[in-house]
């Protein structure tokens, strides 16, 4: 059959290239999982601009949102740049840019302490510290792992992860807080927050038990998710520095397109904002 299939071999060819980029694991795997969804779709089918149209628009039908379109999109887009198939690509979703974000998914100042309070109560030190780690640092739960014996000592982390090096520093407190913990946990080398067998905690791990946290802390569970301590991270820096650029470099964004998603405020934020303008005479 002539034309543009996308075939087993093209699939296992394009994650050998993304491998060569040293793409991170995650985003390989999130790259594959978009393509074979798409390939699924089509059945073997030829690939033509229509047919990703025609894709385009069953997502949206589906109730996906824009910004996963995109991402999906996107992932194509990787593939049939590789393929040499750029008459395929399509136009992604127009998104209108957020001017503030639901209360409803932003965790707070106050609810970050009550999570944290709530892993002392709980005897769960290595937990309370995770959580400040992050939100101290702004780091990504993937980059826990930097987060060494020997890091602590000299008090900042090199992060290396999405072909980027970035160094990460901890305030004193969280450093003294780290420097006690790994001699009582008698952690002398490598990742500080570990399990019991010695390998670094994992996403799912970290996840499970802030949930389990939720209850006793007296925050909706929607909230409680290792990334939004990253955002809180953001929207404090931001209120004080108000430097976009300098916190796009601290988060290790590419690009401050995804900062601004970061640091957009609350709707009762926003609503204080608009009454101090007085306008309604």
């Amino acid at each position: 059959m002539k034309g543009k299939i996308i075939t087993k071999e093209i699939i296992s060819a394009f994650h050998k290239k993304l491998s060569e980029e040293e793409k991170a694991a995650a985003t390989v795997e999130k790259y594959l999982r978009d393509v074979k969804a798409f390939a699924e779709y089509i059945n073997g089918g030829k690939v033509t601009k229509e047919v990703v149209i025609a894709y385009k628009a069953y997502l949206t039908e589906n109730g996906y949102a824009p910004r996963s379109i995109n991402s999906m999109l996107a992932s194509l887009h990787k593939l049939f740049d590789f393929l040499g198939w750029s008459d395929c690509k399509v136009k992604t979703v127009k998104i209108q840019r957020q001017v503030f974000c639901s209360e409803e998914k932003e965790l707070t100042k106050a609810e970050y302490a009550r999570l944290c309070r709530a892993a002392e109560r709980n005897h769960n030190e290595r937990l309370n510290l995770i959580l400040q780690t992050i939100c101290g640092t702004g780091i990504r739960v993937s980059e826990l792992q930097f987060i060494t014996a020997e890091a602590v000592r000299r008090g900042e982390a090199t992060v290396s992860l999405k072909g980027k090096t970035r160094t990460v520093f901890f305030v004193k407190e969280l450093q003294k807080k780290l420097l006690r913990y790994i001699s009582e946990q008698h952690i002398t080398t490598g990742a500080v927050f570990i399990t019991r067998t010695g390998k670094p905690m994992s996403r799912t791990n970290i996840w499970r038990e802030m949930k389990n946290l939720c209850l006793e802390a007296e925050v909706n569970p929607g909230k409680v998710f290792p990334h939004n301590l990253r955002h809180l991270f953001a929207r404090i820096f931001y209120g004080i520095e108000k430097d976009i650029a300098k916190l796009a470099d601290i988060l290790g964004h590419s690009s401050i397109e995804t900062t601004r998603i970061y640091i957009i405020s609350s709707g009762s934020e926003h609503r204080k904002l608009m009454e101090t303008m007085r306008l309604v005479i």
